[in-house]
């Protein structure tokens, strides 16, 4: 048992926010998690209804897109004490090595039903405002979202910590792109986007080629009639396996005709442009001046080894920020665990690899078996 057992608050009952949940109670100590949502997964927590705001995030929080399927493989994705695999008792389960997002939801909430969390996750409550009552204490203020509409007024407690775990995919960064205020199509943000029928027949320009991009790209290609895909990596047009997809440089205007002008000088009159751009790291509950955090350009600090505020450790912390393998073995090493296996590493570069190889298939075709032969071999004390 520690020395005293802290009340700690968790933000957001996602990957992160369960994970943290767990360790808190392990070591002692007495966490609440808020959720805003209806259910434990945070952005894995599919809602086919998307922001009425195509640009921004509205009141929607998960930013899953209906065909989306993992980029990690299951041996990469899940937790050291609680393998991500296939359950050949579930019926309708995805056994896929990379499965679709409501596999990884059910992992989720299966974690959660395993390690006893659902009695500490306080559903369909919002954090509105985090506050510093005196040097080791917080004030929360929270809500319930399910009676917005009709009242309900705010509650307020006081805990020793808070730990930060509200999602990294929820408020939009969307391109500056020059002239666009008079360009006439429809644009979104990936955030808002869930399926490809509306853009049946359509021209399509899809900004950004990691991970969203390169698969709406290709969800959109299967009804659209042309779909352009702006990648900051390519400096000329290039064609692709698909006959009506084509890669082309970073735009370089939008204009009042429909037309949008590349950097290359090549233009394409397009219906839409969909913004594949990534997000902007967010805390509307925490005021910047009273503890002291700033976002710019998603560098959130001062933190030490993003996870602490120096002047206030460690009544708050911050969770997930970076994604860097000396980061995560760095706090494996400060939490006197085992750092990340080397299986698991080498796993996930070759994906990064096949997706350039096999950009068609990369997630049903790879070459990995005997990586796969190591992690099952690391991983059965735990089935």
């Amino acid at each position: 048992m520690p020395p005293r057992s802290l009340h700690v608050a968790v933000i957001g009952a996602g990957a992160a926010g369960l994970v943290a949940a767990s360790e808190l109670r392990r070591e002692g100590h007495s966490p609440v998690v808020f959720e805003r949502a209806a259910g434990v997964g945070g952005t894995w927590l599919y809602d086919p209804a998307a922001s009425a705001d195509l640009l921004g995030a509205g009141a929607v929080h998960s930013s899953v897109y209906a065909s989306l399927r993992t980029n990690l493989s299951r041996e990469c994705f899940g937790f050291s004490d609680f393998p991500f695999i296939a359950d050949e008792g579930v019926g309708d389960g995805d056994r896929r090595r990379f499965p679709g997002h409501q596999e990884v939801l059910r992992y989720l909430q299966e974690f959660a039903r395993r390690f006893d969390l659902y009695g500490m996750v306080r559903l369909r409550t919002e954090v509105a405002s985090v506050r510093r009552e005196t040097s080791a204490s917080w004030r929360v203020t929270s809500h319930s979202t399910s009676e917005l509409a009709g009242g309900g007024g705010p509650v307020q407690e006081v805990f020793d910590a808070v730990v930060v775990c509200n999602g990294h995919f929820v408020t939009p960064r969307v391109a500056n792109i020059a002239g666009i205020g008079s360009w006439p199509g429809k644009q979104m943000h990936s955030h808002s986007y869930r399926v490809p029928e509306a853009f049946h027949g359509q021209v399509v320009v899809v900004v950004g080629y990691a991970t969203s991009g390169f698969d709406i790209s290709r969800d959109v290609a299967g009804v659209a009639r042309e779909v352009h895909v702006a990648a900051a990596t390519c400096v000329e047009m290039q064609r692709t396996a698909r006959p009506n997809l084509w890669l082309h440089p970073m735009i370089e205007r939008a204009e009042a005709d429909g037309s949008v002008v590349f950097q290359d000088g090549n233009r394409v009159k397009a219906d839409a442009i969909i913004h594949c751009t990534g997000y902007k790291y967010s805390y509307p509950f925490l005021d910047e001046e009273v503890v002291g955090i700033s976002v710019d350009d998603n560098r959130v600090g001062p933190l030490y080894k993003h996870v602490f505020p120096p002047h206030l450790a460690p009544h708050i912390s911050f969770i997930g920020l970076p994604f860097r393998f000396e980061y995560e073995d760095w706090v494996a090493e400060q939490c006197g665990k085992e750092m990340m296996e080397g299986w698991r590493k080498a796993m996930y570069l070759a994906a990064r690899k096949n997706m350039v190889d096999r950009p068609e298939n990369w997630r049903d075709e790879w070459e990995d078996a005997h990586l796969l032969s190591e992690a099952y071999q690391d991983l059965t004390k735990y089935f």
